[in-house]
C-alpha cells in the first residue's frame, strides 16, 4: 500500500508567530515520526490538504481540492473570539472575521479543534466534523530548563518566587491583570516572557507595559525559551479567551503550578489540585491566590500535580489522533 501524502500548508508561515506557528511545528514534528510523506507547499497532488490558517489562499485551494475529491483538514487556531484584544486593529476585524470564518472553515471535510472549547465554539460557526486534538506539548525542547535558573534570573533581575507568563504580550492574555498584580505585590517579581512588539500595539496596552512597576519586567523576545521555566516559578495565566494555551502545557510540562483565570477553556483543570482558579472577575481573588502560592509546599504539589498530567499531551501521545483523522477522511 502506498504512503499518504499530506500537503500540510500554513499560510502567511513566514509572518505569524506565537501559538499557531508552535502548534505547526509540532504537527511537523508528530508527521517526521509517522509513516507519511508531506510537503509544506500548497498542492493538490496529494491525498489529503492539510491548512493551518485559513487565509485567502488556502480557502482557493480548498475549494480546488474538494472540487477534485481530495479531502481538506484544518486547524480551527482562529476564532473571531480569540482574535480581539490581540495587536492593533484586531478588535475592528474581528467582527467581519467570523462571517469569512463561517465560509472557510465550511470548506474542510474536517476540522481539527485545540480543545473542548474551540470546538463548542466553530460548532456554532459550521456544521463541518469536529475532532479534538490538543496542541501538544514538546518535551524534548523543554529538557535541560533547570540549567538555565541562576542565569536567565540574574540576566532579568528576578529572586524567587517568581510570578511569570510566556507569550505574545496582547490584552486578552490579562495584560491589565498581571500589572495591577505586580502594583499590588511590590514584594514579587513579575516577568512576562515574549515578543512586545510596542509598534503593534493599542494605545492602551502600551500604556500598560510603560506605567508597569519595577517588579514588573517585560523581556521581549527570549533565544532560548527553557530560560523562562527555569527563571519563573509560578505561571500566572489570567487569560480572557484563549483556544488552548502551549504556554500553559509547557509550564506543567516544567512542573509549574499554575494559576489561571476560571474560564470555559481550563475546565479540564481541577481547582486545588493540578492548578489554582480565580472566578471573579477583578483583581482581588489573583491577589490572594498568589499569597496562597508563596508557600512552597503549596507550589509543588501543584506543579507536581500538573507534571504528571502533562504526560496526556506529549507529541508521542498526540501523533496517532492525526494518523486515525488522515485515514478516516480518505
Amino acid at each position: 500500500m502506498p504512503t499518504m501524502k499530506i500537503s500540510h500548508y500554513f499560510e502567511f508561515e513566514d509572518h505569524v508567530t506565537g501559538g499557531i506557528h508552535e502548534s505547526v511545528v509540532h504537527q511537523r514534528k508528530m508527521l517526521d515520526g509517522l509513516d507519511l510523506q508531506y510537503t509544506t507547499a500548497p498542492t493538490l497532488d496529494a491525498d489529503v490538504f492539510h491548512c493551518n490558517l485559513m487565509g485567502p489562499r488556502s480557502a482557493w485551494y480548498a475549494r480546488r481540492a474538494r472540487s477534485r475529491g481530495i479531502p481538506v483538514v484544518a486547524n480551527t487556531h482562529v476564532t473571531a473570539e480569540d482574535f480581539g484584544d490581540s495587536f492593533r486593529f484586531t478588535n475592528a476585524l474581528a467582527r467581519p472575521l467570523k462571517p469569512y470564518l463561517e465560509r472557510a472553515y465550511g470548506l474542510a471535510d474536517a476540522l481539527v479543534c485545540p480543545s473542548a472549547y474551540n470546538q463548542q465554539l466553530i460548532e456554532t460557526y459550521t456544521d463541518a466534523p469536529t475532532t479534538i486534538i490538543s496542541n501538544g506539548v514538546d518535551r524534548e525542547k523543554l529538557e535541560g530548563f533547570e540549567s538555565l535558573t541562576e542565569e536567565y534570573r540574574e540576566r532579568y533581575d528576578l529572586d524567587p518566587p517568581v510570578v511569570f507568563l510566556v507569550g505574545h504580550v496582547i490584552k486578552r492574555k490579562g495584560l491589565e491583570t498581571f500589572v495591577e498584580l505586580a502594583h499590588r505585590l511590590p514584594e514579587l517579581d513579575f516577568a512576562w516572557f515574549g515578543p512586545l512588539d510596542l509598534s503593534l500595539k493599542g494605545r492602551e496596552t502600551t500604556a500598560l507595559i510603560e506605567n508597569s512597576p519595577d517588579n514588573c519586567t517585560f523581556t521581549g523576545f527570549i533565544d532560548d525559551i527553557r530560560g523562562a521555566f527555569a527563571a519563573g516559578d509560578i505561571f500566572c495565566f489570567p487569560t480572557h479567551e484563549e483556544n488552548e494555551g502551549i504556554a500553559l502545557l509547557e509550564a506543567m510540562t516544567a512542573g509549574k503550578p499554575l494559576l489561571v483565570r476560571d474560564i470555559e477553556t481550563f475546565s479540564w483543570l481541577e481547582d486545588g489540585a493540578d492548578c489554582l482558579k480565580v472566578s471573579e472577575s477583578g483583581v482581588a481573588g489573583f491577589e490572594a491566590a498568589l499569597q496562597r502560592l508563596e508557600d512552597p509546599s503549596v507550589r509543588k504539589r501543584l506543579g507536581t500535580n500538573a507534571a504528571k498530567r502533562s504526560k496526556h499531551f506529549s507529541l508521542e501521545s498526540v501523533a496517532n489522533q492525526y494518523q486515525s483523522l488522515y485515514s478516516t477522511v480518505t
